[in-house]
């Protein structure tokens, strides 16, 4: 089943993505602090 394949591979891509996402948001955090959820809006708004 290639649909099958199709959606394990985007499952796959979600959960690699969601790890990205912690990873980038330490790194916001450990360089804005405070700011970090801030700066995350501002940009999520432009």
């Amino acid at each position: 089943m290639a649909h099958d394949q199709e959606a394990l591979d985007l499952a796959q891509q979600i959960v690699e993505l969601d790890l990205k996402r912690d990873e980038c948001w330490e790194d916001l955090a450990a360089l804005a602090g405070d700011r970090a959820f801030e700066l995350l809006r501002l940009v999520q708004n432009r």
